[in-house]
């Protein structure tokens, strides 16, 4: 079946001495040439398509059949998409390729008319693939899953349909017959170039190209590559079937190579599979030549293309997780800085307030000069927000030191009812407990915990503390401790109005008193963030049952002996 019309090529040599290089002067995703170049881009594109139009032609022909791999589009779309900015860049390059499509055609053999029809057409098509490419994948990042397959659905999935149409079109004018496989070939093959030589020219960026000629990937590429070949040229021959060890050979190229690779390896697939269906080669089936072609071109856009996506997957979980650690390093970098100024700013509080309550107690003891009521309550005042300025300092000490990991824990057997009940004698001589009664219950034998006991009490102390003040409208507090699995629970529970889900969410935060900034209640908003990291270097965790109304319940659970 022979059709003087626009074939599809699967011109290698050609496609090599232009793509490649050109691709490669531009950055990495948003596609910008370099201004030395953009200026000839339309011209040396030109020159590329009308060969490649020429040579397809000429192959097609030699054949017998409609050509099954039509590389101009792919290359002139490439190129277009990575260099053309502005409408009159476009009008430009849509009047150029235009003309070097003509050219190809009637150089190829094709009458004017003839030529100029199929010209329209193709054109048709890139200018097609050129807008949905901008429209369904911005940023020409092929190295995103949603860039590739927004690439390989629409520009090179959809575009070649209204062409393919037209195709049929003009055979039947032509007085072809089988209009159907005519049909076929064109959107299949013109989808193969724009897919495989389009991704190649828009996944060859300077970074992927300095990554791709180091030594050792391009040893890598050149073993895989002759690999690939070598399974082909077996599987022509009738050794074995090549089908069996491509797709796993293309997955590894997908994972050591990237997109690139993978796009490079699809053209060789492609001119190996469609072009030896086209001259008789390969298992194929038992139909006519032109049937072959068809099932060699459905091979690779369905069996073998999606390895292209999973190329791009890959490439995203990487730029990804190179991000994350970066973002990693910078949030640790910050949380050092941020520990450093905790620790220096309260070693700088500690020193003139300790000097502040000295004056004060002097004072209010009389040993500075007779003092008056008014004064002695004042001075009682002046001793007391002191002391609580010096607790700060503390506080922020052992968070720094926490945050750091300059506290060291010493875990050992630890028993667990009688560390509730030392917490419960400290908390009842505080003067905040007022009338609130302190119950202890331990629910079951053997509630030993490995933890480091002096942490733990200051973890309990200042739960308890938190209920004493916040929850002493109940009138009641219970230390309980419960097995729990594999670990020690520890509950402090209080009757008072309890929290919504809301600042439950808050509570763990640093400096967050979830409203009370300037109720009477005495406290700073980080008992319960140093209470969180302390529990977490014992291997424990921490957290809080709570509804408006019934109370709350702060639990820690830490691994049992």
């Amino acid at each position: 079946m022979i059709m003087s019309r626009a074939l599809n090529s699967d011109v290698s040599p050609v496609e090599s001495r232009t793509a490649p290089p050109k691709a490669g002067r531009y950055s990495s995703e948003r596609g910008e040439g370099s201004d030395a170049f953009r200026p000839l881009a339309p011209v040396l594109t030109g020159v590329a398509v009308a060969i490649l139009v020429a040579t397809a032609i000429a192959y097609g022909r030699s054949a017998g059949l409609v050509a099954g791999f039509w590389g101009a589009s792919g290359v002139a779309i490439a190129v277009w998409l990575r260099t053309s900015r502005g409408r009159a860049n476009d009008l430009t390059f849509a009047g150029v390729l235009t003309v070097s499509i003509l050219i190809g055609e009637i150089i190829a053999g094709n009458r004017p008319l003839l030529a100029l029809a199929f010209a329209i057409v193709n054109m048709i098509e890139i200018v097609g693939a050129v807008l949905l490419a901008r429209r369904f994948a911005p940023t020409l990042n092929l190295s995103t899953l949603n860039g590739a397959a927004g690439f390989l659905f629409f520009a090179a999935g959809l575009a070649p349909l209204p062409a393919a149409l037209g195709s049929v079109v003009i055979q039947m004018q032509m007085g072809q017959a089988e209009v159907w496989q005519g049909f076929q070939a064109w959107w299949f093959g013109h989808a193969l170039g724009i897919a495989v030589l389009g991704a190649m020219g828009l996944s060859l960026t300077r970074a992927t190209l300095v990554r791709l000629t180091r030594p050792n990937k391009m040893v890598e590429a050149a073993v895989l590559l002759a690999g690939l070949l070598g399974f082909y040229y077996a599987g022509f021959a009738g050794h074995f079937s090549a089908g069996f060890f491509l797709l796993p050979l293309l997955m590894i190229i997908a994972v050591r190579l990237g997109v690139a690779g993978i796009a490079f390896a699809l053209i060789l697939v492609t001119l190996l599979s469609v072009g030896g269906a086209m001259m008789g080669h390969g298992p194929y089936g038992q139909g006519s030549r032109a049937e072959q072609v068809v099932m060699a071109q459905m091979l690779v856009l369905i069996g073998y293309m999606p390895i292209l996506l999973v190329a791009s997957l890959l490439e995203e979980r990487d730029v990804l997780a190179e991000r994350a650690r970066a973002g990693r390093e910078r949030a640790e970098k910050a949380s050092e800085a941020k520990s450093r100024l905790l620790a220096n700013v309260a070693h700088e509080i500690k020193s003139p307030v300790a000097g502040i309550i000295g004056i004060g107690d002097l004072w209010r003891q009389g040993q500075l000069g007779p003092i008056t009521a008014q004064q002695a309550e004042m001075s009682e005042v002046l001793v007391g927000t002191a002391r609580q300025i010096e607790t700060l300092a503390h506080d922020l000490l052992d968070v720094a030191r926490a945050e750091s990991g300059s506290v060291r824990v010493e875990l050992r057997p630890t028993d667990i009812p009688g560390l509730l009940e030392d917490v419960r004698r400290i908390c009842l001589l505080r003067p905040d407990a007022g009338k609130t009664v302190i119950d202890v219950v331990c629910e079951g034998d053997g509630l030993i915990a490995v933890a480091d006991s002096q942490r733990l009490v200051q973890v309990v102390t200042n739960l308890t503390i938190n209920a004493l003040k916040y929850g002493a409208s109940g009138g009641r507090v219970v230390l309980r401790a419960l097995r729990d699995e594999d670990c020690v629970r520890i509950e402090v529970v209080d009757f008072g109005p309890g929290l919504s889900v809301q600042k439950q969410a808050q509570l763990f935060e640093p400096f967050n008193r979830l409203g009370l900034e300037r109720s009477a209640l005495e406290g700073h908003g980080v008992g319960l963030a140093l209470a969180k990291r302390l529990v977490e270097l014992q291997a424990g965790s921490i957290g809080v049952e709570s509804a408006p109304g019934e109370g709350a319940t702060f639990w820690v659970s830490i691994p049992k002996a």
